[in-house]
């Protein structure tokens, strides 16, 4: 999947394209929920991911969105846009292009986030209130 969302900008779910440096600098830096996260964990996650989608901007990473799936149940994660780009909708398109426009349309979705939940809602994702749904929280051994 290669498509412009406008000129200059496109995404594309080819994981040989994703920039390693620029992904875990983002992530590791300017991100809240994976601030100080070691590069080979980054690259771990990226590799072990079920898809990932790149947004671009004139060739350079512009944003990410990655999912982990068993092919029933989806988990969207690690969803940023470069902060110049943002308010032009392309958080939308590269949400849409991960969980609608892909291999696992058809799944349960969940992710964990503490902004951005009108963009999330948007495509469906509401506070839990199914009685089934837990949570084990992450070790605090770090990110």
């Amino acid at each position: 999947m290669r498509s412009e969302v406008a000129p200059g900008l496109e995404l594309d779910d080819d994981p040989a394209r994703i920039d390693l440096d620029e992904v875990h600098r983002f992530l590791s830096r300017e991100s809240y929920w994976a601030r100080g996260r070691p590069r080979e964990r980054i690259e771990g996650t990226l590799r072990m991911s079920a898809r990932v989608v790149g947004l671009y901007e004139g060739g350079r990473q512009a944003g990410l969105a990655r999912v982990v799936s068993d092919g029933n149940i989806a988990y969207l994660a690690d969803v940023y846009v470069l902060p110049h780009l943002r308010g032009r909708g392309l958080g939308r398109a590269l949400v849409r292009a991960a969980i609608e426009d892909g291999p696992f349309a058809g799944c349960r979705w969940i992710l964990h986030t503490r902004d951005a939940h009108d963009l999330y809602r948007g495509f469906g994702f509401a506070e839990p209130d199914d009685p089934t749904l837990m949570q084990r929280p992450r070790a605090a051994s770090g990110a």
